[in-house]
């Protein structure tokens, strides 16, 4: 039985202010008075169908912190909520809330403001007219009979009362007013108030005794109501008010005014307090747009372990490695070839990790122009630089809590290798244009196609953060040194493909895995997908149709068959057949690695892969350069 029910109901619903009895656990609305129905324009039958959720719709947050704090303190009051009419106009509304005696529910009755203002109006009017409260306009008896003949009242205000003469003097002080500021009204009476207690607006500049509205009022003879300024306690401690300040005459004659004031330093709190959950509330949701965002763009590869495809020693050998190291919080870097499922590797460590219900955020810090790297990992303020027309988050802050693969580690500028260390060591960034500190917890895991090690030694790449990355390193092979993976990966990429080209269904033939597993890869297991996508297309009748660069060696038997025990090749036969390779495009190209007619071009091969295979191999490029130039004399 609720607690209007332990009432009359009929005296409830006598209540000339508009009421409603609200059940704290669910929410329900047990019972309102005809006052409500007809401030909101609705039978009473329909409102207690609802809850108070579908009363506020859109206003929930505002409403919990609303509802805590009536809980907290028994009772408390906002106008920071809305409601409408069923005419669809808005109303203007204070709401207060009283926890009732049993503490599950919750008288909140509201106030109309539009209504009050207009009897307030009304009420003054009526003063006016009929020369009401006569000690109020004689300001000399006011001030001699308000310590005499209304003490009592001017005690019991919870309000702070004072009044001032048209000198701007303090004539009386309630101790309401003594217990807001702090300031002894023996202190108070007979001095300049505004210079005392109103001196300063809440930022620190002045504010001047002409600019005060409670000067005002007893210059142009007319009631000042300020809303939201402070009045400054007798320790220098700001305190929040609204006040009312009401001209005081004798005759036609003005002679001063009369105060009154309340302190709303509370309820400051909560609306900054709910403004700051609202803020954290958006941000948590950009957070998760951003994050949403990036992982639709993301694609998760399927296969078998961690989705690595292979068999031979060296998958093996990696599968350990990541069952090793993902547990832990150890960084790891990640070496070897362009193609050779750098990123695969990443992302097994990351799903096996502690961290995977978080995302994995991949950086690739080739594709960063200079000038932006610094924005791309630790986000930018709005207006820090020409373009940065709002706030933005970095991959850092984007990857608290989970993985951050640093895909081309070795191309981060050498000016931001330091910030990015103490990110790694301390967890702390600041966003471009903004002073103010963040913490992250992060998760490194790099990759590289190039020697870092070199890198260092060249002072290209700094000692200290290439320690903090090689904790745990892990080497991918070439897939020209693996080749026995080939068929299953052929398998592998032609399931996937035919099912996402809706091709129907192809096979590889005994010649089709010779072949595959005959030809070099110089572009890894990247271009193997890339060559088994291309021959699912120009396949037909269930049979595909491979089309290899021309720079193929002939044919392998496949091994384990009697006639590839006699050509199998020794990993010491396949390097020096790829260095010969290497070296006849470079003097093909006379030296030049990238662009038309370079090497990576004949090769079919990314630049930086050949970079890395002529450092690989001791291929010394100079030498190749000079004879070039030999022959075009």
């Amino acid at each position: 039985m609720h607690s209007v029910s332990r009432i009359s109901r009929g005296l409830f619903d006598s209540l000339p202010d508009a009421a409603l009895v609200i059940e704290l656990a669910s929410g329900r609305i047990l019972e309102v008075n005809a006052a409500l129905c007809h401030l909101l324009g609705y039978d009473r039958d329909y409102l207690l169908r609802l809850t108070v959720i579908d009363l506020f719709r859109g206003q929930e947050a505002a409403f919990l912190v609303f509802t805590e704090a009536v809980i907290s303190k028994g009772a408390y009051w906002t106008r920071g909520l809305t409601l409408r009419h069923a005419d669809c106009s808005d109303l203007s509304l204070e709401f207060v809330g009283t926890l009732l005696p049993d503490a599950e529910e919750m008288l909140l009755t509201l106030y109309d403001l539009d209504a009050r203002r207009r009897r307030d109006i009304e009420a003054e009017g009526e003063l006016y007219l009929h020369d009401g409260l006569g000690e109020w306009q004689r300001v000399e008896r006011v001030f001699q009979d308000i310590e005499r003949e209304n003490q009592l009242i001017l005690k019991a205000a919870g309000e702070g009362i004072y009044g001032v003469n048209a000198e701007g003097k303090t004539t009386f002080v309630n101790p309401a007013a003594e217990r807001i500021l702090g300031w002894p009204a023996e202190e108070l009476l007979g001095r300049d108030f505004h210079a005392i207690a109103h001196h300063h607006h809440a930022d620190g500049t002045p504010y001047l005794a002409h600019e005060c509205p409670i000067y005002a009022a007893f210059r142009d003879g007319r009631v000042h109501r300020v809303s939201d300024e402070v009045f400054w306690a007798r320790d220098g401690r700001p305190v929040w008010v609204e006040y009312t300040s009401t001209p005081i005459r004798v005759g036609s004659r003005l002679v001063g005014a009369v105060i009154v004031f309340r302190d709303i330093s509370q309820r400051r709190e909560a609306d900054e307090r709910l403004r700051a959950a609202l803020a954290e509330v958006d941000r948590l949701r950009q957070r998760l747009e951003l994050e949403n965002a990036y992982l639709q763009e993301e694609i998760r590869i399927s296969g078998n372990h961690h989705g690595i495809i292979g068999n031979s020693a060296a998958v093996q050998k990696i599968l350990k490695q990541v069952d090793l190291v993902a547990p832990t919080e150890a960084s790891v870097l990640i070496t070897g070839e362009s193609g050779t499922g750098k990123e695969l590797i990443a992302r097994a460590i990351h799903e096996a990790s502690g961290r995977s219900k978080r995302p994995l955020i991949r950086v690739n810090c080739a594709a960063i122009p200079r000038e932006l790297f610094e924005s791309e990992f630790f986000g930018h303020a709005k207006g820090a630089f020409t373009g940065a027309v709002r706030d933005r988050v970095g991959r850092f802050e984007l990857a608290d809590g989970g993985t951050l693969f640093l895909d081309e580690v070795g191309e981060i500028p050498l000016d931001l290798q330091g910030k990015l260390l103490r990110v790694l060591q301390d967890g702390l960034f600041e966003r471009v244009g903004e002073e103010r500190t963040r913490t992250v917890d992060v998760r490194i895991v790099a990759a590289t196609n190039r020697d870092l090690r070199a890198e260092v030694e060249a002072g290209r790449f700094r000692q200290d953060l290439y320690f903090r990355l090689n904790v745990f390193p892990i080497e991918t092979p070439p897939l020209r040194e693996r080749p026995e993976d080939i068929p299953q990966l052929a398998a592998h990429f032609l399931r996937d493909l035919t099912r996402k080209l809706n091709l129907g269904e192809f096979s590889l033939t005994e010649g089709d895995v010779r072949r595959l597993i005959a030809y070099s890869w110089p572009g890894n297991v990247r271009e193997l997908q890339n060559v088994m996508e291309r021959a699912a297309i120009l396949g037909r009748n269930g049979r595909i149709h491979l089309d290899l660069p021309a720079q193929i060696a002939s044919p392998l038997p496949l091994p384990g068959t009697a006639e590839g025990k006699a050509a199998i090749e020794t990993k010491q036969d396949l390097r020096a057949r790829e260095r010969t390779n290497i070296l006849a495009a470079l003097e093909t190209a006379k030296g030049k690695i990238s662009g038309p007619g370079g090497a990576a071009e004949l090769l079919g091969v990314p630049s930086t892969t050949l970079n890395s295979r002529i450092k690989t191999l001791g291929i010394d490029l100079q030498s190749v350069r000079n004879r070039a130039r030999h022959r075009s004399f």
